[in-house]
């Protein structure tokens, strides 16, 4: 039980905490947004050009229904949402890489050592200028 403590503890301390709350209470403030958009805007204008009732409701025994309009209107929150949360990551992740320049490779070795006497002599060397011994590497 103290590990998960000691884990939890770390994980706060990281600042991940404050980064999740920032961004549930931005996508909750921008999921308002996108559901006044489906209702007062997308809602209505698919009501007059087909034709059909986005709002309706399908009554069933009594005072209960099954409200499809209300589906209807969350699904197109959804896909709303999902297209600007892959919008925002794709220009996220684009960010990173313009930030970050790509890691240059490695330059080749110019030098190497002398197996027989541990100088450094160029790479494409075929006798050491320091012991004179033939390479055969």
């Amino acid at each position: 039980m103290k590990k998960f403590f000691k884990e939890f503890k770390e994980f706060i301390s990281k600042g991940n905490v404050l980064d999740l709350a920032v961004g549930v209470i931005i996508g909750g403030a921008f999921s308002t947004i996108v559901t006044s958009l489906t209702d007062n805007i997308i809602n209505p204008l698919i009501n007059c050009i087909g034709g059909a009732e986005i709002q309706g409701k399908i009554h069933l025994i009594g005072d209960n229904y099954i409200d499809y309009g209300a589906f209807i209107s969350a699904i197109i929150n959804f896909l709303i949402m999902a297209f600007v949360i892959f919008c925002i990551v794709k220009a996220v992740n684009k960010a990173m890489t313009i930030g970050h320049k790509k890691e240059e490779k490695a330059e080749e070795p110019t030098t190497k050592i002398c197996p027989f006497c541990k100088s450094e002599i160029a790479v494409d060397a075929v006798k050491c200028p320091h012991c004179t011994s033939d390479l055969t590497e």
